[in-house]
């Protein structure tokens, strides 16, 4: 920027500079600082991250159950961009650093797991891996079935969002690749519909199953629906995701319903981890 054009922008009353940062986006706002010395002050200013700030912001703060130390909106906006426990742990709420968008990750505990309760199919424990208090362990089961819902109410408006099922697979895992699962997103009358295989991460184990379970395995291919097969995919923090489907979070009000499903096969399967369902703006 030449030296006029900064001279003539320091001019501008500074109330006159947030007003105007107000209606860009925190990125903006975050690169506008180092412009000059009188964006970098109106850059600071409550006016500006009030409004990258979600409009119930103030709600999700009393939900917190860690409290966060901060002084401005932009302090807040900043410690509300990491990922912190809500609702009694069994949510994380986190705002997108360069949009401001929600996202949220409900808990194991949130979710509708059949069988959950019955201690010989699924197990609930603690590990160090999970920033959720307890995860779910699949010890051995025929009826695969995980439900989830949220509102997108408490998400942000006219935002296309993924939904991802996050899981871990041990090592002693078995019976996940007889059959895709069937994975589905619903808002109202539209719904996206898919299937994944929950692959292992040991190759010769895969084709050992493959080789013994061949005919077996054509015949439950067949009791399945015809589409693409997705694949899991391995994240940062050491967890995988299955892509559940994706939606748009419009004006209105609407419940999502997300799922995974495998029914059909009947045969017993068990070995994985679920830490939850993560609902994010696709970028």
């Amino acid at each position: 920027m030449s030296n006029s054009m900064e001279g003539l922008i320091d001019m501008l009353p500074g109330d006159c500079v947030s007003k105007i940062l107000s209606f860009t986006s925190p990125a903006d706002a975050f690169r506008s600082s180092m412009v000059s010395s009188m964006f970098h002050s109106a850059a600071k200013s409550d006016v500006v991250w009030e409004m990258f700030l979600p409009t119930d912001y103030k709600d999700v703060v009393s939900r917190l159950i860690t409290h966060l130390t901060f002084t401005t909106k932009k302090e807040l906006f900043v410690c509300l961009c990491n990922p912190v426990l809500v609702d009694g742990g069994r949510k994380i709420f986190k705002l997108e650093k360069s949009s401001g968008k929600i996202s949220y990750m409900l808990s194991a505990r949130e979710l509708s797991i059949t069988w959950s309760n019955d201690p010989m199919q699924w197990s609930w424990k603690s590990i160090p891996q999970s920033r959720f208090s307890e995860v779910a362990e699949l010890r051995t089961t025929c009826w695969l079935e995980i439900h989830g819902k949220i509102s997108t109410q408490i998400l942000s408006p006219n935002t296309r969002y993924g939904a991802y099922l996050i899981m871990k697979i041990s090592n002693r895992a078995y019976g996940l690749d007889s059959i895709p699962s069937e994975v589905s997103v619903k808002v109202g009358n539209e719904i996206c519909h898919d299937m994944i295989y929950l692959r292992h991460e040991d190759r010769k184990k895969q084709q050992m199953e493959c080789m013994f379970y061949r005919n077996r395995t054509e015949v439950l291919s067949k009791r399945v629906i015809e589409g693409t097969e997705g694949i899991s995919n391995e994240r940062k923090d050491g967890w995988m995701e299955i892509e559940l489907g994706e939606f748009f979070s419009g004006e209105a009000n609407e419940e999502v319903k997300m799922s995974l499903m495998e029914v059909k096969g009947y045969q017993l399967k068990g070995g994985i981890i679920i830490e939850g369902i993560e609902v994010r703006p696709i970028l």
